[in-house]
């Protein structure tokens, strides 16, 4: 199985960004231990700022062939129906990711434009949520 992580803008920051919400370690720290955890499949990264990018990866998932896609769209979740459409538009199953409990948080971020288009939603589970999403595709 051959899974993409997909992330949004400003997770590049994890590590130094609010830790007390997001914790300490970076992603690519985290991303080594899901290689290392998930050593039967092939992992794939990608993080942008840009939501055109976002949206370009997620129309090459299936050509690159990407069986499944983990997203943590970042605030664009809350604001992008390109990307929901996006995710619609694809065939590859999509899992929308969140580090918090975006329930617990602004309450424009009890919106999303993608959870409907995904597959299922996992949040508020630290990184670990990434790890749930990969184990859901199991």
């Amino acid at each position: 199985m051959k899974i993409l992580i997909l992330n949004g803008p400003n997770l590049n920051l994890l590590g130094t960004r609010e830790p007390e919400i997001y914790g300490s370690q970076t992603f690519d720290e985290y991303f080594s231990e899901l290689q290392f955890k998930f050593q039967e499949m092939e992992l794939g990264y990608f993080q942008s700022n840009s939501e055109g990018a976002l949206i370009d990866k997620l129309h090459m998932a299936q050509k690159e062939g990407f069986d499944a896609v983990v997203c943590n769209a970042g605030a664009f979740t809350h604001t992008s129906i390109a990307i929901g459409d996006a995710v619609a538009g694809i065939s590859v199953p999509v899992i929308e990711v969140h580090i918090s409990n975006v329930m617990n948080r602004e309450e424009f971020r009890h919106v999303s434009y993608i959870s409907k288009h995904c597959k299922g939603v996992i949040s508020g589970f630290g990184l670990k949520s990434y790890e749930l999403a990969i184990n859901s595709m199991l």
